[in-house]
């Protein structure tokens, strides 16, 4: 079975993980630190945060832009449940915006929303398989609405806009990474929250240990010696091991890399598929993906199967090919808060026709063809 998607580990992980095993540290050592400056220098911004989870980034980030009761924070449907579920942690409401041709946050649809609804206090545009959403432009209609902008850039460490690198912050206020098994690079589990502001990332530090500081300016009152510290708010236990920081500043070193192969994956992928009845994901001049997922989204109306009778076909076929997303409107939970079917048409219609395609650094030629050769078969 050839899987939508894997991680790469060599030698070179493995004894970075070792090391840390060795020595005195296996958490809240040095290895954090050093693979949060190290991403935060690859991304050009001036902090990086490590924590447990890309959710766990989400939801301190949403708490550190001050989501809570009486605060909304808008998304889009075709993510992952945890780009909506963070508003709701922290006691705020979700509402949705659709998507456009690039399977990203609609800004036609944003400012129709804006134009319709108080404007909330938080945003997160998804990036995503990759590709950022359209920065700039979201940044101009936030600064103007006041809304805090929460880049969740899961499946994009490594794309860059305009020359800069997704995670610079260049136009958002925080940006969050995932480092599961299935993204471009891992920790195993684990995430990253980068940002160019100072108050933002001191309270970040905080939330991911409790609430708690050591710094005596943060303290009230005087500090009663070097073993003091004080909890200042409610935190969360949301640190990062050094064993898993170890894995993700090797697997950093070899982040550029990867991300080449899967460029070099996706365009012969384009290739290939260009006379089958599916629509491939296109690029742009100043949008460089990273590429985590390549979707076709199948042209029902020219084949004589449904989607799940080709995501079978294909799983028959060894390949183990995925769907994403599921509109978050359309779970049972958010049907039970008031969404329905119909609020986000594109979302909706991307949806019923989406398939992912195996991509991975170790996705070889000959298992590209076996894929290709399957859908080909299924799509009969």
């Amino acid at each position: 079975m050839i899987p939508y998607g894997r991680q790469h580990i060599d030698d070179a992980d493995i004894q970075a993980v070792v090391d840390v095993l060795k020595s005195d540290w296996l958490t809240q050592g040095p290895a954090i630190e050093s693979f949060e400056k190290a991403l935060a220098k690859y991304c050009g911004a001036k902090y990086a945060v490590a924590v447990s989870s890309a959710t766990a980034a989400l939801h301190i980030a949403c708490l550190a832009a001050g989501v809570g009761p009486g605060k909304t924070v808008w998304t889009v449907p075709n993510t992952f449940v945890a780009s909506a579920n963070c508003a709701l942690y922290c006691g705020g409401g979700v509402d949705f915006v659709d998507i456009d041709s690039n399977l990203n946050i609609s800004i036609e649809s944003l400012e129709m929303k804006l134009s319709q609804a108080k404007a909330p206090d938080v945003i997160i545009p998804v990036h995503f398989s990759g590709r950022s959403a359209s920065m700039e432009k979201l940044h101009a209609i936030a600064r103007k609405h006041n809304i805090v902008v929460i880049e969740d850039a899961s499946h994009a460490i490594g794309a860059s806009q305009n020359g800069a690198k997704v995670g610079s912050c260049k136009s958002s206020d925080m940006c969050v990474f995932s480092f599961h098994p299935v993204k471009i690079i891992t920790t195993g589990e684990g995430g990253m929250v980068t940002t160019n502001s100072d108050s933002l990332y001191q309270k970040l530090i905080r939330l991911r240990t409790h609430g708690i500081t050591r710094d005596s300016t943060q303290m009230k009152g005087e500090s009663e010696g070097p073993w003091y510290y004080q909890q200042i708010e409610l935190g969360y236990n949301y640190r990062i091991t050094d064993i898993q920081a170890a894995l993700g500043l090797s697997q950093l070193n070899h982040l550029d890399k990867f991300v080449s192969r899967r460029r070099e994956l996706v365009n012969r992928y384009h290739s290939l598929l260009a006379h089958l009845p599916v629509v491939i994901p296109q690029g742009s001049n100043d949008h460089e993906s990273a590429w985590h997922l390549y979707v076709v989204r199948l042209k029902l109306d020219q084949i004589q199967r449904t989607r799940r009778e080709v995501f079978e076909a294909m799983r028959a076929h060894g390949i183990a090919v995925n769907v994403h997303y599921i509109p978050v409107h359309l779970q049972p939970f958010y049907q039970a808060m008031g969404f329905r079917p119909g609020a986000f048409p594109v979302s909706e219609q991307y949806y019923e026709e989406a398939l992912s395609l195996p991509l991975f650094y170790d996705l070889t030629f000959e298992d590209q063809d076996r894929v290709v050769a399957a859908l080909k078969a299924s799509l009969a």
